[in-house]
C-alpha cells in the first residue's frame, strides 16, 4: 500500500460520503481533457440564470507545451506572437501542475492524497494577470470566449483579480455578462475588492443581472458589496436598482450582511459608509436573520460604534432578543476584552442612553472580570445603577496587571466598598430613570450648561464617584 493511501473501511464511511460530490467534480473535469470538448458547456441546471453559451468552434485542444505556457504566465507578447500566428489553434486546454491536496480515490477500497488540478486556458491565464495586449491578440486569433473548462469563464477570473481592462475587452469580444460558474457565481458576485469597481461597472454596462443570485447562499452583489465593506460597489449597485432588503438564504438582508462581517479597526469606516448608504436607500434596520438577531445584534457583536450610533438613530430597538435571550448589550460585553481598539464603550455608553436593560448585579463580577480591561466600559455600565455592593469578590475580579495599569479608576472604584455613591450621581440617576429609553432625545433639549448634559449622558471621566 502506498504511503498516502488508506485501506477503505466502515468506519470511513461517514468522511467518504461527504466528498462524494468533490470527487464526481474532479472526476468531470478530467473528462472534461478528453476529445468531447467540441460539446463543452457547464449542464449544472441554474433556476433564473442564464447559461454559459456554448460554442460550434474547433473543440479545444491540450496543450502540454512548457514554452507556450511560460509566455502566457509571464504575458510575453513577443513569443506568444511568434506561437500564435494567424490561422493557428488558440482555443487550448491547460492544466497547471500544482493546486491544493485533497483525497481521491485509486483503486476498489483505496485512496490517495493527490494534488487538485484545475483546468484553464490561454485567456484565462491572460485575463486573470492583467496581461491586456497578450488576451487582445488571443481574441484577435478567435479565442472562444465563453470556454470555462475548470467552471469558470475567463470574464469571472478578470472580474475576481479585479482586471478592468480585461474585463471590457471580454465584454466587447461577447463575453456573457452573466455567465454561470459551476459553484453558481455570476461575474458581478466576484468584485469583491475595491480595485474591482471598474469591472463591475463594465459589466453593468454590458447587461449584468443586478439582482442576480448565487447558487448556495442566494446572494445578490449587493450582499456581496455590503459583506465586503465596498460602499463605492453599493452606491453604484443602489444606482442601478438593486433591493435593498433582499434576504438571502439565512434571511440576511445586505444590511444585516454589513454588520455581521467581523471588522478590523481600519475597515471600521468602509463598513459605517456601506450601511449609510444602504439605510439611504430605505434599508430596514428591523429584519432579522435565522436567529433573530437584527443588525444591532450584530454591530454589537463586530464593536462597531459608528454603525450602533447609526442604527439607533434609524430606530434601531435596543432591546430585542434574539433565539438565544440575548439583546445588543449582551453582544457588545462579551467582546470588549477582544475589542479595545474599536472603543466598547461607545456602544455601552449609547445602549444605555437609548434605555437597554442592564446586567444583574449579582453579575457584575463576571463582567468586571472579563471587561476590566475597558475601565470606561466598566465606568459607564456602573453609572447606570443607584448602589453598588462592591466586595472583595469585585477586587479579586480585576488582575494586578490591569490594577497597575488602571490604578487610578480601580482604587475610585475599590473605595466604594462601604461608601454610597455620591448626592450628584444619585440625582443623575433619578433623573435618567424618570426619562427611561428618552434619555437621548430630551437631554440635548434640556437649556442646561453642556458639562451637565455630557453628565447625564453618562460622559466619562476616568473614575466613579
Amino acid at each position: 500500500m502506498s504511503r498516502g493511501s488508506f485501506v477503505f473501511t466502515s468506519t470511513a464511511l461517514r468522511s467518504l460520503e461527504l466528498d462524494e460530490d468533490m470527487l464526481e467534480r474532479h472526476k468531470y473535469k478530467k473528462q472534461l481533457a478528453s476529445h468531447h470538448f467540441n460539446s463543452y458547456m457547464l449542464k449544472k441546471a441554474m433556476r433564473d440564470r442564464a447559461p454559459l453559451r456554448s460554442s460550434t468552434a474547433t473543440p479545444p485542444a491540450i496543450c502540454q507545451d512548457v514554452v507556450v505556457q511560460n509566455a502566457l504566465y509571464t504575458g510575453d507578447l513577443e513569443a506568444m506572437q511568434r506561437l500564435f500566428p494567424r490561422g493557428s489553434t488558440v482555443n487550448l486546454i491547460i492544466e497547471p501542475q500544482g493546486g491544493d491536496m485533497h483525497w481521491v480515490a485509486t483503486g476498489e477500497g483505496l485512496w490517495s492524497l493527490s494534488y487538485e488540478q484545475e483546468l484553464t486556458t490561454p485567456i484565462h491565464i491572460t485575463a486573470s494577470r492583467g496581461f491586456t495586449d497578450c488576451l487582445r491578440l488571443l481574441l484577435q486569433r478567435g479565442a472562444n470566449v465563453d470556454l470555462a473548462p475548470g467552471g469558470n469563464t475567463a470574464l469571472h477570473e478578470s472580474c475576481e483579480n479585479a482586471e478592468p481592462e480585461c474585463t471590457k475587452l471580454l465584454l466587447i469580444h461577447g463575453a456573457n455578462a452573466n455567465a454561470v460558474t459551476e459553484d453558481g457565481f455570476m461575474p458581478l458576485h466576484l468584485c469583491t475588492q475595491p480595485e474591482s469597481l471598474e469591472c463591475a461597472k463594465y459589466l453593468l454596462q454590458y447587461g449584468a443581472a443586478i439582482n442576480g443570485r448565487t447558487l448556495d447562499e442566494d446572494d445578490t452583489p449587493l450582499h456581496v458589496a455590503a459583506r465586503n465593506g465596498l460602499p463605492e460597489h453599493t452606491e453604484l449597485y443602489l444606482r442601478y436598482g438593486a433591493a435593498v432588503d433582499k434576504q438571502n438564504n439565512e434571511g440576511l438582508t445586505p444590511l444585516n450582511s454589513a454588520c455581521s462581517q467581523p471588522q478590523e479597526v481600519q475597515e471600521l469606516e468602509c463598513y459605517f459608509k456601506v450601511c449609510q448608504k444602504l439605510l439611504g436607500a430605505g434599508a430596514t434596520v428591523h429584519t432579522m436573520d435565522q436567529d433573530r438577531r437584527t443588525p444591532l445584534h450584530m454591530a454589537c457583536k463586530n464593536a462597531n460604534p459608528d454603525i450602533v450610533d447609526l442604527l439607533l438613530a434609524n430606530g434601531a430597538l435596543v432591546n430585542e432578543m434574539d433565539y438565544g435571550g440575548e439583546a445588543p448589550m449582551h453582544n457588545i460585553l462579551k467582546v470588549v476584552c477582544y475589542k479595545i481598539s474599536h472603543y466598547p464603550e461607545r456602544i455601552v455608553r449609547a445602549l444605555l442612553n437609548h434605555g437597554s436593560i442592564r446586567v444583574w448585579p449579582g453579575a457584575l463580577p463576571m463582567v468586571l472580570k472579563h471587561c476590566c480591561v475597558s475601565p470606561r466600559t466598566i465606568e459607564v455600565l456602573l453609572n447606570s445603577y443607584s448602589r453598588l455592593k462592591v466586595t472583595d469578590t469585585w477586587v479579586e475580579s480585576v488582575s494586578p496587571e490591569v490594577f497597575k495599569e488602571h490604578k487610578e479608576f480601580y482604587e475610585s472604584l475599590f473605595s466604594l466598598e462601604r461608601t454610597p455613591r455620591c448626592l450628584q450621581h444619585l440625582a443623575r440617576f433619578r433623573l435618567r430613570t424618570f426619562l427611561e429609553g428618552r434619555v437621548h432625545k430630551v437631554v440635548p433639549k434640556l437649556e442646561l450648561p453642556t458639562f451637565i448634559k455630557n453628565y447625564l449622558l453618562l460622559e466619562y471621566r476616568d473614575y466613579v464617584h
